[in-house]
């Protein structure tokens, strides 16, 4: 999976933006971050993912999921897209997009599916 790929999927939800956060590449909805690049270019951050999901995650697949020390201590994890496959990532996107999207995006998204 590839930033592009990322890019391609979170564009085609309503009301994302492209920004940046930390210098880096993110997405946002409203004001509410969705995920960003982190400086390596190979990792995303992904929020909304707690520690027990999370565990779960690295211990399923160590060569995707990861976290260090500094995200240790919030609800979130790492991806090393370079290793990850869309149905990996796309279901954490797509579910802090849920989280954060006004209930007039989400009933306009739902009515599309």
């Amino acid at each position: 999976m590839t930033f592009d790929d990322v890019r391609r999927f979170l564009l085609a939800l309503p009301g994302v933006e492209e920004t940046t956060s930390y210098g880096t590449p993110s997405f946002k909805l409203g004001r509410k971050m969705l995920t960003r690049l982190r400086e390596d270019g190979d990792t995303l951050v992904l929020p909304d993912v707690e520690s027990d999901e999370r565990a779960m995650l690295i211990e399923a697949e160590p060569a995707v999921f990861y976290v260090t020390d500094h995200y240790r201590g919030w609800p979130m994890v790492l991806a090393r897209l370079s290793a990850a496959e869309p149905a990996q990532v796309e279901p954490l996107l797509l579910r802090r997009w849920r989280a954060v999207a006004p209930k007039r995006l989400l009933a306009a998204y739902d009515a599309e599916r």
